[in-house]
């Protein structure tokens, strides 16, 4: 989908541009969920309740090339993503998500409908993932290259946050959600959704039948699994993160962050994809040895006390972070500085 072109063929696009910061806000607005903060849009902030005079809160950003392709996406697509992104974010903290605010920087030329189907994600993605909550304000900008940027806040009802510094030798690793699905469909697209050329192709997407691959509704719009966080905070969990850059980084950042060494269990057997493959936005945690995993959790292996780097041929003395079968796994995933083509599409 080429995003300065939506609009029925033969009618003039309504733009950004030509419309104004005032009308484009409003068009927008009337489309997001509200929620229910004690003061929404309208004012310089928003007032959300911090029910135990605690919230977390955190921001990620979506840029057009390194983080989505116009052709490989609608803007209800990236809507959701944008949502999605963040609300796992705020459940690896053992949080639930209670509100949004989204800032948008749009060229000139766009389409007013653009900004209206992300709204229109960013609604669908909420009732999905988070019933209740809502888009408490933001902003609109203009910039050569569209980019969009999310915080989300979420309330920790009482508990302590779970951090990734707390895994201890002799706990339990596990994972909620969904590995490797959005890895394939984004290979899949890079595959089948590209011209002679390299370049990103809506019609090829069509063409190729990838409209229709479930991997490649998980690369557009991941469902991680936001109520597993809270269930997790309440079962005890002594760390966690959110899988947005792969398995094998990530637990690698929870393992330096803890001081130890994760063991991948031998069976049963993790692809490459699945151990590098990023955008699934699970959860990965650990639970003292012993305790029920909850919700989606399932086993994937164990705590140990971090190995040091010369049990394994190395003399580096900053330990390893991720084994499987007595042998380090290297842990690489999705960088942007170094992983982005310099494409957009």
């Amino acid at each position: 989908m080429d995003a300065t072109h939506e609009h029925s063929p033969g009618t003039p696009a309504e733009t950004v541009g030509a419309l104004g910061e005032l009308a484009v806000l409003d068009r927008v607005t009337r489309r997001l969920p509200p929620g229910s903060p004690l003061l929404g849009p309208g004012d310089d902030c928003a007032v959300v309740a911090a029910p135990d005079g605690r919230f977390v809160v955190t921001t990620d950003m979506m840029v057009h090339g390194p983080d989505f392709r116009w052709a490989w996406s609608s803007p209800e697509d990236v809507g959701w993503k944008a949502a999605a992104t963040n609300l796992s974010d705020v459940a690896a903290m053992g949080a639930a998500p209670s509100g949004l605010v989204v800032a948008i920087a749009a060229p000139q030329e766009t389409p007013v409908t653009v900004l209206e189907g992300i709204a229109d994600g960013f609604r669908l993605a909420i009732e999905t993932l988070a019933p209740g909550i809502g888009v408490v304000g933001g902003d609109l900008s203009t910039s050569a290259t569209f980019s969009l940027t999310v915080t989300a806040f979420g309330d920790l009802g009482g508990r302590a946050p779970v951090v990734r510094s707390g895994a201890r030798p002799g706990d339990v690793l596990a994972v909620s959600g969904e590995l490797g699905p959005a890895a394939r469909g984004l290979a899949r697209l890079f595959r089948d959704g590209v011209d002679d050329a390299g370049e990103p192709d809506a019609g090829r997407v069509r063409a190729n039948g990838a409209d229709a691959d479930p991997d490649v509704a998980r690369q557009r719009r991941p469902v991680p699994p936001i109520t597993d966080g809270p269930l997790a905070a309440a079962a005890g969990a002594t760390a966690m993160l959110d899988l947005s850059d792969g398995l094998a980084i990530d637990a690698g950042r929870l393992a330096r962050a803890s001081g130890v060494t994760l063991e991948l269990d031998v069976e049963p057997a993790l692809d490459p994809v699945a151990l590098r493959g990023g955008e699934d936005h699970g959860l990965l945690a650990t639970f003292p040895a012993g305790a029920g995993l909850p919700g989606g959790f399932r086993r994937i292996g164990l705590v140990r006390a971090r190995v040091a780097d010369d049990d394994h041929g190395g003399d580096r003395g900053h330990g390893v972070d991720l084994v499987r079968g007595g042998e380090p796994v290297p842990t690489t995933g999705w960088d942007p500085y170094a992983d982005w083509d310099g494409a957009a599409g």
